[in-house]
């Protein structure tokens, strides 16, 4: 029954409410904190509710309650199915008391969860920028190895492919990237247009000389005109929308830092078009990257709440995004155990697995779309909600160095790890992570005024999160291209087992160097001479750092094995020709141009009394005793395919006595500086 008004009440159920509310009512509320608006609150309905209820809560401060979300054509049925048609905002009264419209809405029995407005804001870490003079940079650097792309900026973007290039880091390491070059070049694969990436943050700067081609348009809206064309609830949403300030995307006012044009760039900039710089999914140069849509929930210096988060969400949902990237999160304290928070169906819970709903269609891979978040910059044992949830893809940062960055979050909650640059490892931004920025906002870093070129420097968890976003959109990409298909949950185990070992240079490595690391809460810094302890990053940032390569392979069903750089290698091929590899014969090994080249094979003897009938050429690998060996000088990723007899010492189809059957196996093979003892696996 529903009790209207606690003045409707007896004393005892108004007693038991307010005083003890470990058992009361108050418990349907999902979370708590100081930083949230006091003009609303989000309500969730045990069942779509009807007028007179409504009615019926307008009460203690309660202005009005109406529908959190819009309902789009045809998505009813899977709104009901998520429970996103039973969230309502109910406004309060300018001079209500907050905690007693609380506990009005709580003690209803047609509510049955109540959340706070809460606000996440930008960390400072990550909010400034460090503008980029394109002919300086030109100038100061390039590649060690030839790059497959164009673009000018591109051998500055370290995050991609690092050749160790001190410039970058005095402590720089060779593998610290996301290993995506050899996608780009051995496999031709820089994205596909039909994956949308949503960046839910400050808004895009959809005009960027370097971002406007790969931008998302709806093809149902007419931009400017005031209008909602397509009937989707939402004027002039032609990139995306402003759920700050209602309408078109902004970027330019008082307090924008360039965030999202940061991440954005990060995801598909546009590849291989002679000017700036590179994206993960940006494609190859043939209108061929993925496309990037603007879910502003950030605007000038207000701050992003519970509200706008969700509904960016479902519009990047309900407008056909397969990916969401999202470099936000909240200090706001939340329940630590996710069934309780799931349990009473929070919001951001609730809009998510929307999201990744398979009767969604948003791909033909998934179905269902990804959901990728930044764990904060706090430096906190922990990672923040919402991607402290457990089926949440949550990304840590580490640094040139491959090493956890003195700003990244870690531990519970923390999935896995990508490139987020650092300050403090050289007195440069180059250790930072470079990208697209708007040429209009100013920037508040140590270079001050107005960037005078459309490119910069940030750091933080904001800029590992895209990189993760960018290589699970190529990987969306390249499983599209060969027709696989994956459930959510399948493709997800791919992108955390496609990971490099960070754990066994954590425990034998401290951070050195330092200039101008901040020490949290104390108004002091780390000096030189102070090194920052890895100790308690150890098994503490998820499966490892995200391998772009390694994500493919498994996508083409290919496992991969690891060698070291500079030495031979000895890798075992058990599991691929079985326990009796040690003892077949090997036809031959047939190790690619383009794979010689990325792994850098020269000058390595061959020398097989197994292979038949001959050895391989000079040069390349080779196949003994059951185990490929080579000897790769570069770090780099290739494939190669080894051929064996199963059944004899030769191959059958011929005279007496009869021969074997000819099996093959092709294997990734990636060369990294430093290799764990298991082989690279976490």
């Amino acid at each position: 029954m529903l009790c209207v008004a606690l003045s409707s009440c007896d004393k005892q159920s108004e007693d038991k409410l307010y005083h003890n509310p470990e058992t009361s009512a108050l418990t349907k509320v999902r979370n708590y904190g100081d930083d949230y608006l006091k003009s609303d609150v989000l309500v969730k309905f045990a069942s779509v509710p009807d007028e007179q209820t409504l009615n019926s809560l307008s009460d203690r401060g309660v202005r009005s309650i109406r529908p959190l979300f819009n309902t789009m054509s045809g998505k009813e049925e899977l709104m009901a199915k998520h429970g996103l048609d039973r969230w309502y905002v109910a406004e309060l009264e300018e001079d209500a008391v907050f905690d007693d419209a609380v506990a009005y809405l709580c003690f209803s029995e047609a509510v049955s969860t109540v959340e706070y407005n809460a606000v996440s804001r930008l960390s400072e870490i990550e909010t400034k920028f460090y503008p980029v003079e394109q002919e300086e940079a030109e100038a100061q650097t390039k590649a060690e190895t030839p790059l497959p792309f164009n673009d000018k900026l591109l051998s500055m973007q370290w995050h991609y492919y690092n050749g160790g290039n001190p410039l970058f880091s005095r402590n720089v390491s060779a593998n610290a990237d996301i290993n995506v070059k050899d996608v780009w070049e051995t496999l031709g694969m820089g994205g596909d247009p039909d994956i949308i990436v949503a960046v839910v943050d400050e808004g895009v700067k959809y005009n960027h000389p370097d971002l406007k081609d790969n931008m998302w348009t709806n093809p149902g809206e007419i931009p400017g005109n005031y209008l909602d064309d397509d009937g989707n609830g939402y004027v002039d949403d032609y990139y995306g929308y402003n759920f700050v300030d209602g309408g078109s995307i902004t970027w330019d006012k008082e307090g924008d830092t360039g965030h999202g044009t940061h991440c954005a760039g990060t995801i598909a900039a546009v590849n291989n078009n002679n000017i700036g710089v590179a994206g993960v999914a940006g494609g190859t140069g043939k209108s061929d990257g993925c496309r990037i849509m603007s879910c502003q929930i950030f605007s000038g210096e207000g701050a992003a709440t519970s509200k706008t988060q969700a509904m960016a969400i479902k519009y990047a949902a309900d407008m056909g995004a397969s990916v969401i990237s999202c470099s936000f999160g909240t200090t706001t304290p939340l329940a630590s155990d996710d069934a309780y928070l799931n349990g009473g169906g929070s919001l951001m819970y609730d809009v998510i697995k929307y999201f990744e709903d398979p009767d969604r269609n948003c791909n033909p891979v998934t179905g269902g779309g990804i959901a990728v978040f930044t764990t904060g910059n706090e430096s906190h044992n922990f990672a923040h909600y919402p991607g402290a949830m457990a089926d949440i893809i949550s990304v840590s940062a580490f640094g040139p160095d491959m090493l956890p960055t003195y700003y990244t979050n870690y531990g519970p909650g923390c999935n896995i790890a990508a490139p987020g640059g650092e300050m403090g490892q050289v007195s440069s931004t180059k250790s930072l992570v470079l990208s697209t920025v708007p040429k209009e906002v100013e920037s508040n870093g140590h270079d001050g005024g107005l960037g005078s070129y459309d490119y910069g420097y940030m750091q933080g968890t904001s800029m590992a999160c895209p990189h993760v976003s960018g290589v699970v959109a190529l990987a969306l990409s390249y499983a599209k291209k060969l027709g696989k298909k994956f459930t959510v949950q399948e493709f997800k185990n791919l992108v955390l087992s496609s990971t490099n070992d960070i754990d066994t240079k954590i425990s034998t490595t401290e951070k050195k160097d330092y200039v101008d690391v901040p020490i949290k809460g104390t108004g002091y810094h780390y000096p030189a001479s102070n090194p920052l302890k890895m100790a308690p990053f150890y098994h503490q940032v998820g499966t490892g750092a995200i391998d772009a390569w390694q994500l493919m392979m498994h996508i083409e069903g290919i496992n991969t094995l690891v060698a070291k750089v500079g030495a031979t290698s000895w890798l075992d091929l058990t599991e691929f020709f079985g326990t009796s590899s040690v003892s077949l014969t090997y036809l031959s090994v047939d190790v690619p141009e383009e794979t010689v080249k990325s792994l850098g094979l020269q000058n390595i003897k061959a020398s097989n009394a197994r292979v038949y009938p001959a050895v391989p050429e000079e040069g390349y690998a080779y196949v003994q005793f059951g185990r490929l060996y080579l000897n790769p000088t570069k770090v780099g990723s290739g494939k190669i395919t080894i051929r064996a007899i199963g059944g004899g010492d030769h191959l059958g189809g011929g005279s007496n006595p009869p021969g074997g059957m000819e099996m093959s196996q092709t294997i990734s093979i990636i060369s990294r500086e430093v290799k764990s003892e298991n082989g690279g696996w976490l």
